[in-house]
C-alpha cells in the first residue's frame, strides 16, 4: 500500500484562484472506488495501492487540460513501504504517539 500527497497546479488561467480546478480533480477521485484520498491546504493525500495511486494521479493530472488549462505542473511525492501495511491514519498516529511520550 502507498501513500502519495498530489499537488495539480494549472499555469495560466484567467484567476489566480484554483479552487475549481481541485474541485474537478477531487471529482476525478470520487470515481475512483480503489483509492482513499484526504484534501489538505496544499494538496491532496492518496492511499491504496501504487498502480491505482498512479492512474489516479495520471486523471488528476489531466482534468485541469479539459477544463481549459493549457499548462499543468503536477508534484507527486510518493511513501511506498513493503515490510507492513502503510495507511495515512497510522502515519499521523505514529508521530502523535510519540508526542504523546
Amino acid at each position: 500500500m502507498a501513500v502519495v500527497e498530489i499537488s495539480v497546479v494549472p499555469i495560466g488561467t484567467a484567476s489566480t484562484g484554483l479552487s475549481e480546478y481541485v474541485a474537478g480533480c477531487l471529482e476525478v477521485l470520487q470515481q475512483d472506488e480503489g483509492v482513499a484520498w484526504q484534501l489538505t491546504p496544499m494538496g491532496t493525500i492518496l492511499e491504496g495501492e501504487l498502480d491505482q495511486v498512479l492512474e489516479a494521479a495520471r486523471r488528476m493530472h489531466e482534468q485541469p487540460f479539459t477544463a481549459g488549462a493549457q499548462r499543468v505542473v503536477t508534484t507527486i511525492r510518493i511513501d511506498d513501504r513493503r515490510d507492513r501495511v502503510l495507511t495515512m491514519n497510522g502515519k499521523v498516529e505514529a508521530v502523535k504517539t510519540r508526542l504523546d511520550k
